[in-house]
């Protein structure tokens, strides 16, 4: 790496820190006390756990008396309800004051494009920056963006989109972060429920916050701005839990200059793609997902467009239908998750992968052709369920599969060229939805992941990983 070996010893200058988490009320968190083995115990006797402490010993249970961890918890789940009313209300309020598709679709594809050019470069400073700060600055700073949003658009709306790119950019340095502070406010083995419980305050937020958001934005009406007052707020209050946090220090390198960052960045890169292009397994996977993720670009720029277009006179309107879509993903995502758990192992996980990518495109182009409002609502839900049923596994593979060391590096190439292939799709849609129905887009997309995931079947590369 250009920017040298991150130091495995902490920091000696550091003082030794007490990790026991007093937060809050002063409540102590897991690892202070060990389970009652309900009652005294005859001499000799093996000892006997009651179900009440079986219950307290259980990892969500745990976490969930963790005073650290639940605050953390729920200033992130509140936060998550705050972004998904402000993705609605930014697209109700560009449509609104531009009448136009093409302006509403680039808004959105504006909101992806760091991903595209930042995120590997962010994860390298925020591996040597003090993350509870990166967590905290960025929660400010994106509680200041958010509210200027309303305000700028009151001048000209074309200012909106820089404020949609900094909230992004500054989103790219808080969840790695966030991902790095995980382990070091729970157990060792409490790490894998406390993953899965911030996923499942990602789910709850897609099933529950976008009905709440869409009737929030349609009841706003004109008065939209107050969407971005309440996200700013929820900012607000996740960057004060975050700050009560106790958060023990990790061992860092010093921070690199922006210049020494890209070329560590570029390196990696370069290293990344060597391993890629030369394990078929890495690299089939990853051109065809390019392919497939096609349709998912083509529904993030053009599904509130879509709504207005097939349902402007459901008795939800554009707004609800648009937020009832993304929840019945988000439901579909909660059953694939479950799904693949359960039944997973049992199934190759190639075959999940093509069984996956052909089920969303089949989804996909039902949903882009439907007049129906409860065909659309069954097809976003299958779309949910066929997303998991094609990234968990293909996440577990590239786990399997590459060399050790490499992944992050695997995993960042992969990234840029998947989010390259959505960017695309999204600047396509979001210039031809002037000429052409946004359900078309969509369904065009589609077919184009049920071909990727039929080219899969025929790759013993994917096919057999």
């Amino acid at each position: 790496m250009g920017s040298g070996a991150i130091p495995t010893e902490p920091d000696p200058e550091q003082p030794p820190v007490d990790d026991r988490p007093v937060m809050l009320g002063g409540g102590r968190g897991p690892g202070l006390r060990a389970p009652d083995p309900g009652g005294p115990l005859t001499p000799g006797e093996p000892p006997t756990i009651g179900w009440a402490a079986r219950v307290r010993a259980h990892p969500y249970v745990r976490l969930l008396r963790d005073v650290r961890f639940s605050a953390f918890w729920l200033g992130q789940a509140i936060s998550m309800f705050g972004d998904r009313l402000h993705q609605l209300a930014l697209g109700a309020l560009v449509l609104a004051t531009t009448g136009s598709p093409v302006a509403t679709g680039f808004v959105f594809l504006l909101a992806v494009l760091p991903n595209l050019f930042l995120g590997p470069i962010a994860g390298t400073f925020v591996d040597r920056w003090d993350q509870k700060r990166v967590m905290i600055a960025s929660d400010l700073i994106r509680a200041v963006l958010v509210l200027l949003i309303p305000i700028v658009a009151e001048i000209d709306i074309v200012l909106v989109y820089p404020m949609v790119v900094l909230i992004t950019a500054v989103s790219l340095f808080f969840r790695p972060a966030r991902a790095a502070v995980v382990p070091r406010i729970v157990r060792p083995d409490d790490l894998l429920a406390a993953n899965s419980a911030l996923w499942t305050a990602e789910s709850i937020a897609d099933v529950v916050g976008y009905p709440i958001a869409g009737l929030f934005v349609a009841m706003a009406g004109t008065q939209v701005a107050l969407a971005f007052w309440v996200d700013a707020a929820t900012y607000l209050v996740s960057a004060v839990l975050i700050l009560t946090l106790i958060v023990p220090p990790a061992a860092r390198a010093a921070a690199p200059r922006l210049g020494g960052a890209i070329r560590a960045f570029l390196d990696e890169l370069a290293s990344g793609w060597a391993v890629m292009r030369h394990d078929a397994r890495l690299l089939h996977n990853t051109l065809v997902s390019a392919v497939a993720q096609l349709c998912i670009g083509a529904m993030v720029a053009l599904t509130y467009i879509y709504t207005t277009q097939s349902f402007g006179d459901h008795f939800l309107g554009p707004v609800q239908s648009w937020a009832a879509i993304e929840a019945a993903i988000g439901i579909g995502n909660l059953v694939g998750g479950i799904a693949v758990g359960l039944i997973g192992a049992r199934l190759g996980k190639g075959r999940l992968v093509v069984a996956g990518i052909i089920s969303m495109g089949l989804a996909v182009t039902i949903l882009g052709l439907s007049t129906d409002f409860s065909v659309t609502l069954a097809a976003a839900g299958i779309i949910g369920i066929a997303n998991l049923v094609y990234v968990v596994p293909t996440q577990t593979i590239f786990g399997e599969v590459t060399p050790e060391g490499y992944l992050g590096r695997v995993i960042a190439i992969r990234s840029s060229i998947v989010m390259g292939s959505m960017a695309l799709a999204m600047g396509a849609c979001t210039v031809l939805v002037a000429f052409v129905p946004a359900g078309s887009l969509i369904a065009v997309t589609g077919i184009l992941a049920i071909v990727a995931g039929l080219v899969a079947a025929f790759l013993p590369a994917v096919r057999d990983a």
